[in-house]
């Protein structure tokens, strides 16, 4: 890999227009993706602990 100041600046221009396109979510989008968050993490969990108790079911029977 061959760093060189070209490429460093090209990285900072594009952190900088991230930053600059980028805003601070408001209160009723961070619920939004809080709850859609929260949720997938709840099914996850749901599907993990069905997998393990079938296991469980499957091979200690």
């Amino acid at each position: 890999m061959n760093i060189n100041k070209e490429s460093v600046r090209g990285f900072l221009k594009q952190c900088e227009r991230v930053l600059r396109i980028s805003k601070k979510p408001d209160n009723e989008e961070y619920k939004t993706v809080s709850k859609v968050t929260g949720i997938g993490i709840i099914i996850i969990g749901v599907i993990g602990f069905i997998i393990a108790l079938l296991s469980q079911v499957i091979f200690y029977s």
